[in-house]
């Protein structure tokens, strides 16, 4: 095997592996946005359906702050 041979084997074997590594990161990358899309998209999902339920809740309470309020036994 001739130098220039083994200094192109060499590249193409440093090459591989940055390429390689790039395309691990990628990968990583895309996999932690879509984790965090997700949890905010879960988050705004609960958030909206604990505002629901407290809308609810006053609602109710309002509904039993507007009725007559009975007498006690007598």
């Amino acid at each position: 095997m001739t130098t220039q041979s083994k200094t192109a084997d060499q590249a193409a074997s440093l090459f591989s592996k940055t390429q390689t590594q790039s395309m691990s990161l990628n990968r990583i990358l895309s996999e932690r946005d879509a984790v965090s899309e997700a949890r905010e998209a879960k988050t705004a999902r609960l958030r909206e359906l604990r505002k629901e339920k407290e809308a609810d809740e006053m609602a109710a309470a309002a509904a039993l702050a507007a009725l007559p309020k009975r007498a006690g036994k007598r």
